[in-house]
């Protein structure tokens, strides 16, 4: 299966891999990945620069939402969590956090045990009104790929004025009302060696992950195509080790491989 966008505003449901059945919202343009990362493992493939696309409009947003939920209803089957993911990073959009009150209220009417969960590369948490938005959510779920800047960079690909320590200084911000979400992978790329698997790297992420505290922490690996050729999943078992290390520090630790 090779990379691809999301061609609609509701996708879904789908089985994933880490929160169950999930209905997706996607607030991107349907035609082009919008991300403040270009990450070299995305499904979305590779974000274009200097492409002009909307986002999908706040009230659009709330209608379809609305009309899929009710359908859904009328079947007798509900989704376990509403996921904010899509093509690209979800809050850019500029009216996110009126798109999360109006989520949290038709959740409320229609789907009451569905959980809210937003997937974001934390980019935009140093912004007061997308920490208040994510902390209105069930599932308030940040990317964070190494603890050194070079390999973020190196994986990742921000955009702007990124600085991994400004990152996790406003993860601490949540108060542990947060889920770190991290990416294992080895490779290649552009001539560098690609692995944030070794001792040291993990050894670091392990003291971030003490420093900011979440409640829970997801660990995963590549599962398709990946827009960078020469990238390779770690082994489940490698994995789970990882996932030990995290639990002896006390926190929660769910693996996909």
């Amino acid at each position: 299966m090779g990379t691809s966008l999301f061609g609609s505003v509701i996708f879904g449901p789908v089985k994933s891999r880490r929160l169950g059945i999930s209905l997706g919202i996607n607030l991107l343009p349907t035609d082009n990945k919008l991300c403040s990362f270009n990450c070299i493992y995305c499904e979305c493939g590779w974000a274009k620069s200097g492409t002009k696309s909307r986002f999908t409009p706040r009230d659009t947003v709330k209608e379809v939402l609305e009309n899929k939920l009710m359908e859904m209803r009328s079947e007798g089957v509900l989704p376990d969590v509403i996921t904010f993911a899509g093509n690209g990073e979800p809050t850019i959009h500029p009216d996110f956090a009126g798109v999360i009150d109006d989520t949290v209220e038709i959740r409320d009417r229609l789907a009451p045990s569905a959980k809210i969960a937003v997937l974001s590369n934390a980019t935009m948490i140093g912004n007061e009104t997308v920490r208040n938005a994510l902390n209105k959510v069930d599932r308030n779920i940040l990317k964070l790929d190494s603890a050194f800047e070079n390999t973020v960079r190196l994986i990742d690909d921000p955009s702007g004025g990124y600085s991994l320590r400004d990152t996790v200084e406003n993860m601490k911000k949540f108060h542990g009302r947060l889920i770190i979400q991290t990416m294992f992978l080895r490779g290649e790329y552009k001539g560098e060696r690609v692995d944030n698997t070794s001792e040291e790297e993990v050894s670091a992420w392990l003291g971030l992950l003490r420093e900011i505290g979440p409640e829970q922490v997801m660990i995963y690996t590549i599962d398709r195509e990946t827009p960078a050729k020469n990238l390779h999943k770690v082994s489940i078992e490698e994995l789970n080790l990882i996932a030990e290390k995290v639990r002896e520090t006390g926190i929660e630790c769910s693996v996909s491989g």
